[in-house]
């Protein structure tokens, strides 16, 4: 399941962005987005998130 991440909880860092090997997490309206069809589940973004806005389900 890819990365889910909450908006509320998302700063705006862009940690995630450059963590992510898949290119699967980009910026949108200052906040960050995942392309569930190029994410492949390694759940690096979760570990590199410094605000926890990012979850797997």
């Amino acid at each position: 399941m890819p990365a889910e991440i909450d908006a509320e909880k998302c700063t705006g860092c862009e940690t995630c962005v450059s963590e992510c090997p898949s290119e699967a997490i980009s910026m949108v309206e200052e906040k960050a987005v995942v392309d569930e069809d190029a994410c492949v589940d390694c759940g690096l973004c979760v570990d590199a998130c410094p605000s926890e806005a990012i979850s797997m389900e």
